[in-house]
């Protein structure tokens, strides 16, 4: 009559065993997914930011995000200095803005330079996509075109000038793109040779 004492308390304490570890099971679930529906607010662009852009407040919103550890890649709201950042790539309307494309101005290796462009552009030639740059010699004034080549490849389109009134065919569309800046000088001599241009979008562009 002694022994069943002594076996309903060890019954006992492997049952308490058994819910403290179901316990603990149901509370490292239910801190994990608290974790992953954790949301933390992080900077995405207003509208298409390029390069050498100094970025504050006004051209960022803030976006509430669940990234878990992958946060730790993105601008989050609170980190932007007083005096903004220089952005190094484009950044698209609405992309979230990666630690990786702020910089310096020294860091921004392009100038912008205005290009003419005959007929109409490409839908997916706008504000921050990438395009090459290709070129046609002997285009003014009549002269037989040569082969055409590309100029400058991954050029960005930073603006495009809207042209006055109805547009016909053979007018030129006026476009400011970002070009490395070693290929400047090749541009400029295209532009003053008034070769044909055209500009051809790089994996349709941005977003």
């Amino acid at each position: 009559m002694a022994a069943r004492p002594f076996r309903a308390f060890w019954l006992d304490i492997r049952f308490l065993i058994g819910v403290l570890l179901v316990a603990g099971s149901v509370a490292g679930v239910v801190a994990v997914v608290a974790a992953a529906d954790e949301t933390v607010e992080i900077y995405a662009a207003r509208d298409t930011l390029l390069p050498g852009d100094r970025v504050s407040e006004a051209e960022l919103v803030a976006r509430p995000v669940r990234l878990a550890e992958a946060h730790r890649t993105y601008l989050t709201v609170g980190e932007l200095p007083a005096d903004g950042v220089v952005l190094t790539r484009p950044v698209a309307q609405g992309e979230l803005l990666p630690r990786s494309v702020l910089g310096d101005a020294a860091d921004v290796d392009s100038a912008s330079v205005m290009v003419s462009i005959t007929g109409e552009l490409a839908e997916a030639v706008a504000p921050g996509a990438a395009v090459d740059l290709w070129s046609s010699p002997g285009g003014a004034a009549g002269e037989d075109v040569g082969p055409p080549a590309v100029l400058v490849p991954e050029a960005t389109v930073a603006r495009i000038a809207e042209p006055e009134g109805m547009v016909v065919a053979g007018d030129t569309v006026s476009v400011e793109l970002l070009v490395p800046d070693d290929r400047v000088a090749r541009v400029l001599e295209a532009v003053a040779a008034e070769d044909a241009l055209a500009l051809v979008p790089v994996g349709g562009g941005l977003g």
